[in-house]
């Protein structure tokens, strides 16, 4: 199964993402976690990216999937993958089109977890982070048993500047503005399954089961 995992950030795409690939027994691969193995092994193309994100660039769309191409030549893939924040553009989703086609190795589904702005904001907004051993909490899903003081270490909890709601609706604002593209070139070849990611994870993963089934 080859499946490319869209949604904003806090649409819950993450953990998602991590109960497919226990079920299907098949690699996650993020973009990020590509661009950081790659500049930590000192490889070519690790460090082309490295002076693009050293100098506060974007790494080049060409670049960015050289990187993710490279991956998807190791043996784990060979039975599947879960492309996680890849493609992020239109033109990513073009090479990527032009590129599994000709290694025969076609995405399955494409499939987008919509979460209303508002809720991703109320997510997002809410969790907070221990100054001392950075153990995350929520103050509504899953809050300390002492407001704002850490239960591991008693460490204050913080909330990271970009967990406040200004710089989520700016995030959001990024992502609408380059998902919407590509959203709708995979709808028009259709491929896009559109899941609502505001139900409960396991109800989430069912409706993902049924759309990748359909």
């Amino acid at each position: 199964m080859k499946i490319i995992l869209m949604g904003a950030p806090g649409s819950g795409k993450g953990t998602q993402a991590d109960i497919l690939k226990e079920y299907f027994n098949i690699p996650h691969i993020s973009t990020g976690e590509i661009f950081r193995e790659n500049i930590k092994n000192g490889t070519e193309l690790g460090k082309k990216a490295k002076k693009f994100i050293d100098e506060g660039k974007l790494v080049p769309d060409e670049l960015t999937c050289d990187l993710v191409f490279n991956r998807l030549k190791n043996h784990d893939c060979k039975r599947g993958f879960i492309l996680d924040g890849f493609p992020r553009t239109i033109n990513q989703a073009v090479i990527l089109d032009q590129y599994t086609l000709k290694e025969g190795m076609e995405i399955d589904k494409v499939v987008n977890i919509h979460v209303p702005d508002e809720v991703v904001i109320r997510r997002l907004s809410g969790r907070r982070v221990c100054s001392g051993c950075s153990k995350s909490y929520h103050i509504v899903y899953e809050k300390p048993q002492v407001e704002g003081i850490c239960d591991e270490c008693g460490s204050q909890l913080i909330q990271r500047k970009d967990d406040t709601a200004e710089t989520i609706k700016a995030r959001l604002i990024t992502y609408h503005d380059s998902s919407e593209q590509v959203i709708g070139f995979y709808q028009e070849k259709g491929m896009l399954a559109v899941v609502q990611g505001d139900n409960d994870s396991e109800e989430v993963f069912k409706d993902i089961l049924r759309a990748l089934e359909g």
